[in-house]
């Protein structure tokens, strides 16, 4: 059976990839062993809930949950080997809360379902289940099933922000235990539409929570992003590009390359690392390199140096390709034939040593080009700019705010955010987090006495700073309603991690959300009436009428 599988925006025809190989290059075969995989992660759930309403906590499942969810995001591992350890592990983790349960003396016979009863121990038993349970998500009605896949992608990006935190030691339990109680709930069919709608709520309520979490994290590890003009030329030291998000695997890596004459470089999603004062002490962290993470097939190849992803963002180079050998993953990330660097220990650092010893034999990267781009206007930055800002509007030297966050992406339809941010009217403001930026962080937008027209807050998970942003507006202009605010939002989307920070701003009770450059694929027509209705979602139309609807 080949894939069908819908969680991006590039889904092909906006329906759905099949065949052999999806739109961002995962082979159907892998395809099949991630649904397994989150196919037993239901049936651990199941089991799960049930333990924690009789006081039974296992750490072991919260942490192997989180990180196993996040694997199968889109264009983070496409690894078919790190798929079938994932399900081999889930099964032995389902057995042991299991048998907890049963060592417990608790009923588990009310516990039903083939999640929890199918077991397998061969990659032959494995394919042939998962070709069963792949595609689709299985739901009573289309209706529930697009209920479904919101809350199950919403959830895949709420982990991505979770494993984050967790790799710098913050944790919350709520989190683990709301995401195994929505999880569960994905196969009760006992559940009405208005029950998933709430749920679809609850999942936007813990994106708002996980992502504070993050920002907690980030900026008491390395303090709060800075005003920051960031080094876009090179060096003439040989070096290392970091792509992807996750901070510490940028810490490791500063560390160990320090005094080794190697300079590091960040790349797409990993740029805002420029923007920590922790980070800033490092005399051979030079810049950024290159654009957002799809250009990454002709960047790679001038770069010269090896590649670490440390998450999501990867596509897979042909063997002919002239970086193939010089590419390493780490964390959520994986393909099969590329080297992966192991977990850390408690307490230590991953080893990138042999990365760096390829580094210093390797040329010099080629500059692509020369300057400097400005970021690091998170939520602490800006409001130490809350006068100028307040002056600003209050002045009409501002008009309006446009929340333009999200996801970049390869399709030619997304020239359409270039051109809008390009033909905004000069008394606008952008605001924005995420690989989006690299639609227009380069153009020459100006300023507004003083205060630049693209005030970048990060990445896709800093998205909760343009929420901080806007509800401390909604404060200091003493508003009842954060619509009421000189604020549109007209976000772009790509994958998993875009849905939460969504769902996050539908809790919050922003309204008017236009979501491009297509809606996704999921929605059912009901479902995206619904969203409509109650939210005012929109989609997005060209540049010159939507930007008049908005500044209306």
């Amino acid at each position: 059976m080949s894939m069908f599988c819908y969680q991006c925006q590039e889904a092909a025809k906006g329906i759905g990839c099949t065949g052999a190989v999806g739109v961002c290059g995962i082979k159907d075969d892998v395809i099949h062993l991630q649904d397994l995989t989150v196919y037993i992660l239901k049936g651990i759930s199941l089991y799960s809930v049930k333990a924690r309403e009789n006081g039974i906590e296992d750490e072991e499942i919260n942490n192997f949950f989180f990180t196993s969810l996040f694997k199968t995001i889109t264009n983070a591992n496409f690894s078919k080997e790190v798929f079938v350890k994932e399900i081999k592990r889930a099964l032995v983790l389902r057995g042991k809360i299991k048998n907890t349960l049963i060592e417990k003396g608790i009923t588990i016979s009310d516990i039903n379902h083939d999640t929890v009863s199918w077991t397998g121990s061969t990659l032959e038993e494995f394919e042939a289940k998962a070709q069963q349970v792949s595609g689709k998500i299985d739901a009573p009605n289309e209706d529930i099933r697009s209920l479904r896949a919101l809350i199950l992608y919403g959830l895949k990006g709420l982990t991505a922000y979770q494993e984050h935190a967790f790799n710098l030691g913050f944790e919350d339990a709520t989190l683990h235990a709301f995401v195994q109680k929505a999880v569960a709930a994905l196969v009760n069919d006992n559940l009405t539409v208005e029950e998933n709608i709430a749920l679809v709520m609850e999942t936007g309520k813990f994106g708002v929570d996980v992502m504070a979490l993050l920002d907690k994290a980030n900026t008491t590890t390395y303090g709060n992003p800075e005003i920051t003009s960031v080094n876009i030329g090179v060096r003439n030291n040989p070096g290392i590009l970091i792509s992807g998000h996750d901070l510490k695997d940028m810490e490791d890596l500063l560390k160990q390359t320090e005094g080794t004459g190697v300079d590091v470089y960040t790349h797409s999603e990993m740029l805002p690392a420029n923007y920590y004062p922790a980070f800033k002490k490092y005399d051979h962290f030079v810049g950024n390199y290159g654009n957002a993470w799809w250009k990454q097939k002709e960047e790679f190849e001038s770069f010269n140096g090896p590649i670490l992803f440390t998450t999501n963002c990867l596509v897979p180079p042909k063997k002919d390709a002239g970086y193939y050998d010089r590419v390493y993953t780490t964390g959520a990330a994986g393909f099969d034939g590329f080297p992966h660097i192991a977990d850390r220990e408690k307490g230590g650092q991953k080893d990138f040593s042999q990365i760096i010893e390829l580094a210093k034999k390797c040329a010099a990267p080629i500059e692509i080009e020369k300057g400097e781009i400005v970021g690091g206007f998170a939520h602490n930055q800006v409001m130490q700019l809350a006068d100028k800002v307040v002056d600003a509007v209050k002045s009409g030297a501002i008009k309006k705010f446009f929340v333009m966050a999200g996801c970049y992406g390869r399709m030619k339809n997304r020239d359409y955010y270039t051109e809008f941010a390009d033909r905004l009217p000069k008394d606008t403001v952008i605001l924005t987090a995420g690989c989006a930026k690299y639609r227009y962080n380069k153009l020459e937008l100006g300023d507004i006495g003083g205060i630049p027209r693209v005030l970048d807050a990060g990445q896709c998970n800093d998205s909760y700073s343009l929420a901080v942003i806007a509800l401390k507006l909604k404060e200091v202009f003493e508003l009842n309603d954060i619509n009421e605010l000189p604020i549109a939002y007209n976000i772009a989307w790509y994958e998993q991690k875009a849905v939460i920070v969504l769902l996050a701003l539908l809790y919050l009770g922003v309204k008017n959300i236009h979501l491009g450059p297509t809606l996704p694929a999921f929605l059912s027509p009901n479902v995206a009436k619904v969203l409509v209705e109650t939210f005012g979602i929109g989609g997005i139309t060209n540049v010159d009428d939507d930007i008049k609807m908005f500044m209306n």
